[in-house]
């Protein structure tokens, strides 16, 4: 990837300068960097997004086709073969959709035949708003549309990728809500303070279960960082576990054995990926409580 310019200097660079920053947004579609470069200046970068994207939509539907049809399977044959582009290698990475299980893939084919038999063109799916049992759910509920809705659904997500493209190639890029965040806080209501040095671990489930975080919490009983954030949180299942049985032993507050609670899981799901989801927990060696909070 060319190192990430400001809007400034994109506004004022040549046009082959403008291209090579930004020609790989669009998948093998350089052209609409080049068409984008005759509007400038942009006043920010909501606006040549938008610009961009008008480019595209205004494409005639056998054109639009084709577009789209350059753009690689999720879980395809190019993944296995590592002969997709830059931007393409590095999101299906983040779901590692290039190494899955004999039986996964064999889904994945299944489900990439029959929608390209039923729309002529691949799924498109922002993975970085997904986990891998989102993903493999949204090509299935998909494959019930129409082909009208499906174009204008496919368009749609070609934003959001290109969106999370154009914030990694431009400094300061200034886009509002590209990224989510996950937090919590415990509460120790039996001594009437926050929870301090309590182990929190966080795991993504739906297809088996992957460790995400493994913290302890600093004497405001919050994490020294978000769970997650600075990209979107993937649309899935995950679970929380707050180790409350060796919180309250090494405080004094509980010597059953075992301890009433021990490791509490608080099961929940993220639907919004670019919003805040906060999961505090209050509790006591007897009881807890939880809920969505901001």
């Amino acid at each position: 990837m060319p190192s990430a310019l400001t809007l400034d200097a994109l506004n004022h660079c040549s046009e082959e300068q403008f291209v090579a920053c930004l020609g790989a947004v669009f998948e093998h579609a350089d052209w609409v960097a080049r068409a984008a470069a005759s509007q400038r200046p942009f006043a920010d970068v909501d606006t040549l997004h938008a610009a961009m994207m008008a480019l595209v939509r205004r494409l005639p539907e056998a054109e639009c086709r084709d577009f789209l049809a350059a753009h690689p399977e999720l879980a395809g044959v190019e993944a296995r073969m590592g002969v997709m582009g830059a931007d393409s290698t590095v999101e299906q990475g983040s779901l590692a959709l290039a190494a899955l299980a004999p039986a996964a893939t064999a889904r994945w084919d299944e489900l990439n035949h029959a929608y390209r038999h039923k729309f002529d063109f691949p799924f498109i799916l922002c993975v970085r708003r997904h986990t891998r049992a989102s993903a493999l759910h949204s090509c299935e509920r998909r494959l019930a549309n129409d082909r009208a809705t499906e174009l204008a659904t496919a368009l749609d997500e070609i934003g959001r990728i290109t969106r999370l493209r154009l914030a990694a190639r431009i400094e300061g890029h200034g886009l509002a809500n590209i990224a989510g965040r996950l937090t919590t806080h415990v509460l120790d209501t039996a001594s009437g303070r926050p929870a301090h040095d309590l182990r929190i671990q966080l795991f993504e489930m739906g297809d088996g279960e992957r460790l995400l975080a493994d913290v302890r919490t600093r004497r405001d009983g919050r994490s020294e960082r978000p769970l997650m954030d600075g990209s979107p949180l993937p649309i899935g299942q995950y679970e929380l576990r707050f180790h409350l049985g060796d919180y309250f032993r090494a405080n004094g507050l509980t010597s059953e054995e075992p301890p009433f609670l021990d490791v509490v899981r608080v099961a929940f799901g993220i639907a919004e990926p670019e919003s805040h989801y906060h999961v505090p927990l209050t509790a006591t060696p007897w009881s807890y409580s939880t809920y969505r909070g901001s």
